[in-house]
């Protein structure tokens, strides 16, 4: 099985927990989108609501490049919450792993997602910010791809 998400353009939604530290885990649902270009540059927005509560949505912007054949990548990222970000990404058998820092952040924040392949059309996703060495927020969540019909 070769990976779907992020190395095919395409639509997917997002469905999971969000948790903080000290709190209960929070209901999240979202969209990811990713679009790719001719020269190996691939975007990638993904929008995150909280139904049923009063916090506010995330989104985040990505920008990288990936050429064909390689299993490194590197990107930006502008993050609703994080404001800019640097990351670096590898494609593993089974799974996408990335891992991000926050330019200029007096906090030292950083964060980490892992995408684990389910199947072609579904991704089980754990993510994670830390601010220093503690981490402030997590999420779990299923990626199930949208098909063209839905």
């Amino acid at each position: 099985m070769s990976h779907t998400f992020l190395m095919e353009a395409g639509r997917w939604r997002l469905q999971g927990s969000w948790l903080e530290r000290d709190g209960m885990p929070i209901p999240v649902k979202g969209k990811i989108l990713v679009a790719w270009s001719k020269d190996d540059w691939y975007t990638m927005v993904t929008k995150l609501e909280f139904p049923g509560s009063e916090r506010e949505g995330v989104s985040y912007q990505y920008r990288g490049r990936l050429n064909l054949g390689d299993r490194q990548y590197t990107f930006v990222l502008q993050h609703s919450l994080l404001g800019k970000v640097e990351g670096e990404g590898w494609v593993a058998p089974e799974s996408i792993v990335q891992r991000y820092w926050v330019l200029g952040d007096r906090q030292r924040r950083t964060g980490f997602e892992t995408l684990y392949q389910l199947s072609d059309d579904e991704y089980y996703m754990s993510s994670g910010v830390m601010a220093g060495h503690y981490l402030t927020s997590a999420m779990e969540a299923r990626l199930a791809r949208v098909k063209h019909n839905e």
